[in-house]
């Protein structure tokens, strides 16, 4: 029979079922928060920094060495700043003042709480995406992180080091000057660095930049200041997951057409356990259409990489602008288990094919980008640093510039290698905007010591680190090892001296160096980098015998401007295969200028002058009056220098880039130095550091436009000179239409006119006609005469140049009687031009007033009325008082 139970045992008998429940409801709630997908945190508020009190600096900066207010992302640079610690390092000169903060220690410090939440999930890690770059990291006091590479992301798991309140987060950065001098001045033969300091931060003959993993641009260029700043220069967060992570998504294309894309869509998935899973893959379409796939996948325990095959009719394929739309597709991955989704990843990116053409020919290998079977000419500049301090480059600020490059009728950036991976909001802006982008790793200068395994190991997982971070961007269409490696170490003597030192070290640096960007790197590349073609150094012919060779792979052309600094014309005489760099230097506008200098320290050779330009240790400005006076003869004043300063530049390169187009198919890209400014001041740039276009970037939209006429004029012995006319077109079907050819003189007296029909071949530069100058002049005065050459299309005049036949020094130019009349259109404005004789380089501007014009630095033919729109949120009356025109013509 049955035992009877007292009321006791029924009570101890519910406790226990209590308590098994209240259990199930806790394992329930365990398991419910188990299942739930990665968290991700910004840990960017309530930070501080000092200079610790026992550093050597602190005895004469003891204000740096209290707990001051920080901004992350940021550096110490922009953090003292805003502390009010130093003065705008960016003003004045006061660029030696400051090196004290480059060979200091920095401390930052914060403090975070953390819920129950994501203290209760499996697996926390510290994430940051930027540090600066020998850095050493304690949570609660204890080490949990040594970094050393400014380009690296660093994860680091901090499970069961975070409390519920009060977290200390601490980031300690070493001087990279102090930490590795030592080391390179006990080298008894050093390899070559770059720009050495004239500050004493270092010495001149035992440069660091070389062996850090830093933006090299941190220690000087001929464009920018030293300051070796130091910083959480990207975000740091606390990522929270249980079972599993997405590490990376990624679209990889396997064979592109117009008629059907075939990709596979590769999911990185971090498991801590062996399980089965469902990766579904949705895709949608620029026109928002979309498509679901699934696939099953057994996990194990660890990295697991699952590629699912995602072929798409009728593809939406991405161009380069000019050539076809930029439609992009957004892939989404979902993991799922039996509990539910537990990751979930979004990439957007765009279908296209890209090859890099090395076809031969009698003289050598060509080198042309061909995207979705189109051979492209690329047009463009290179890509500098948007700033000294890149945590404050907003995305607007890049939109700013990045659309001024497509406006101006570019098609590729390069970006170059002495500075750092551009942020993501960079790479989709040149996604949406068709631009394609040439990419180097960030070595742009000085010797690395590939020798050193360490060092290569350091510089592979940056590698890694960026090309999946980036590759699935459309844009991208190569990577390229480094900027001016090669060639330094063959043409400039880098080697010559090493070998003369110690020849058994000479051997192993460049072995080394071939083992770096020949091997590893490239090998990066080929295994991540989505199909996007290598190059081991710009300018070579990748690791062959000579590297900057006109006949094979990209230039760098110097001999204009640097070097025996020929006159521009010189461009006319070098005919490259890619031409990747070229440069004229150009001050930019008084009302830049002005933000660093005021009045009275304004001049050729004043203080704060020479130290914003950088060019020669600040003697660039004998190199700009060499060519000013050869061109354009003296300057009267200041003002005057700047603006014929912006006159060489652009017309310098309008000749060079008209040249390289028209020796099309032989030459195949055109990307002057340079885009943009990293601060204000003199600079190859087409664009100021406030995004203001000089006069070269109003060249740039016409000598880079769609259809343009590129009457060249070469000077010889035999016959004076000689004008060739060739008609270029980048559009993909031929083009009808016809060009003229007036000789007028400066007062508007047309000597000779010629004009014919003509069809622009397809892709192409087709020559149109050739001229000595006698045949053109006809006996006419050649100091008072030009050659007006226009391609004309349905009726309308798309391109005009004229052509000179002596230095503008020399030609008797008159009085253009300028005028202009302001009216208000709608919420902009329209400026209206005339000239009633011939006028040259007319520039546009309204002082201090803050101005955008569609159009400036024109030539006005004799009679002519140019009508421009202007933008500004200044009243009439303020335009009108500010209005001023220059151009030429001296009285």
């Amino acid at each position: 029979m049955p035992f009877a139970r007292s009321s006791s045992d029924s009570v101890s008998r519910l406790r226990s079922l209590a308590a098994i429940a209240l259990m199930l409801i806790a394992a329930l709630a365990a398991h419910t928060a188990q299942a739930a997908p990665l968290s991700s945190r910004p840990l960017h508020e309530n930070w501080q920094f000092r200079l610790p009190p026992d550093d050597p600096q602190a005895a004469e900066h003891k204000g740096a060495t209290g707990w001051h207010a920080a901004t992350i992302p940021g550096h110490v640079h922009t953090d003292l700043l805003a502390a009010k610690l130093i003065p705008d390092p960016y003003v004045g000169a006061r660029e030696a003042q400051l090196q004290w903060i480059g060979l200091a220690q920095w401390e930052y410090r914060s403090q975070f709480d953390v819920d129950q939440a994501s203290l209760a999930r499996a697996h926390n890690e510290l994430v940051f995406d930027g540090l600066d770059t020998f850095a050493t990291i304690y949570l609660n006091g204890k080490q949990v992180l040594k970094a050393d590479n400014s380009f690296r992301t660093w994860r680091v798991p901090v499970d069961g080091q975070l409390r519920e309140r009060g977290n200390e987060l601490r980031v300690v950065f070493d001087s990279p000057i102090r930490r590795l001098l030592p080391q390179v001045q006990a080298m008894p033969n050093k390899i070559a660095g770059n720009y050495p300091s004239p500050y004493g931060d270092e010495p001149r003959d035992a440069m660091t930049a070389n062996f850090v993993r830093k933006p090299g641009y941190h220690y000087g260029w001929d464009w920018g200041p030293r300051y070796v700043t130091a910083g959480i220069w990207r975000g740091v967060r606390l990522d929270s997951w249980d079972r599993l992570r997405i590490g990376d998504l990624h679209v990889r294309p396997e064979h592109v057409s117009r008629q059907a894309a075939q990709t596979s869509v590769e999911v990185e998935i971090h498991s801590d356990r062996a399980d089965a899973a469902t990766i579904e893959i949705e895709y949608t379409d620029a026109k928002a259409r979309s498509k679901t796939l699934s696939q099953s996948a057994r996990l194990r325990a660890g990295v697991n990489r699952v590629a699912i095959a995602v072929n798409i009719a009728d593809p939406q394929l991405w161009y380069p602008v000019g050539y076809g739309e930029q439609p992009l597709y957004t892939f989404m991955a979902v993991v799922r288990d039996r509990d539910g989704v537990q990751a979930s990843a979004q990439r957007r990116t765009g279908l296209r094919s890209v090859e890099l053409r090395r076809e031969r020919d009698a003289k050598g290998q060509g080198f042309a980008f061909v995207i979705n079977g189109i051979p492209v000419f690329a047009k463009g500049a290179n890509a500098i640093p948007f700033d000294a301090f890149p945590a404050r480059v907003t995305r607007e600020r890049l939109r700013r510039d990045l659309q001024s490059a497509r406006d101006a009728n570019m098609n590729m950036i390069r970006n170059w290698g002495g500075g750092y991976y551009e942020s993501d909001d960079f790479f989709e802006l040149t996604d949406e905007l068709g631009l394609l982008v040439w990419q180097d790793f960030m070595f742009g200068g000085g010797m690395p010591p590939g020798y050193d395994a360490a060092f290569r190991a350091n510089v592979v997982a940056e590698a890694r680190d960026n090309v999946r971070r980036l590759r699935n961007h459309p844009s991208i269409v190569l990577w390229c090892g480094n900027n001016e490696e090669e060639t330094a170490w063959k043409d400039w003597g880098h080697s010559k001296k090493l070998i003369e030192a110690d020849p058994k070290f000479a051997q192993t640096v460049w072995e080394g160096y071939v083992a770096l960007f020949g091997k590893d790197l490239r090998a990066v590349v080929a295994e991540d980098g989505a199909g996007v073609p290598y190059w081991s150094s710009s300018p070579s012919n990748d690791l062959a015998e000579k590297a900057n060779d006109s006949d094979n792979g990209d230039k760098h052309y110097w001999d204009v401007w640097g070097g025996p600094a020929l006159p521009a014309s010189a461009y006319l005489e070098e005919t490259p295969r890619f031409m990747s760099e070229y440069g004229l230097q150009g001050w930019p506008s008084l009302r830049t200028i002005a933000a660093f200098a005021q009045p009275g320290e304004q001049g050729i050779d004043t203080p704060v002058i020479r130290a914003h330009q950088k060019f020669l240790a600040g003697d660039g400005n004998t190199r700009l009056l060499k060519y000013i006076r050869g061109e354009y003869g003296e300057p009267r004043d200041f003002a005057d220098f700047v603006y014929l300063s912006q006159q060489v530049q652009a017309e310098g390169i309008e000749l060079a880039a008209l040249h390289h187009r028209a020796s099309r198919p032989r030459t195949m890209g055109s990307l002057y130095w340079q885009l943009n400014d990293v601060w204000p001041g003199a600079s190859w740039s087409s664009l100021d550091y406030f995004g203001r276009w000089k006069p070269l970037h109003f060249h740039a939209k016409r000598f880079f436009a769609e259809l343009a006429i590129a009457p060249l004029r070469r000077v010889s012995d035999k016959d004076g000179g000689r004008t060739e006319l060739s008609l270029l077109s980048d559009r993909v079907a031929p083009v009808a239409g016809e060009w003229r050819m007036r000789v007028m003189d400066f007062d508007g007296r047309v000597l000779r006119e010629e004009r014919k029909p003509a069809t622009l071949a397809a892709l192409a530069s087709t020559r149109a006609g050739s001229w000595s100058d006698a045949e053109l002049l006809g006996g006419a005065d050649p100091k008072r005469t030009a050659a007006v050459f226009e391609l004309i299309v349905d009726g309308r005049t798309v391109s005009r140049r004229a052509v000179y036949f002596a230095e503008s020094r020399l030609l008797a130019w008159p009085d253009p009687k300028l005028s202009a009349r302001l009216r208000r259109d709608g919420e902009g404005y329209v400026l209206s031009v005339h000239a009633d004789k011939f006028a040259r380089a007319v520039w546009v501007d309204f002082g201090d007033q803050d101005v955008s014009l569609a159009d400036n630095a024109l030539t006005l033919l004799p009679g002519e009325t140019v009508e421009i729109a202007v933008r500004s949120k200044a009243d009439l009356g303020s335009l009108q008082k500010g209005l001023n025109l220059r151009s030429l013509y001296r009285p």
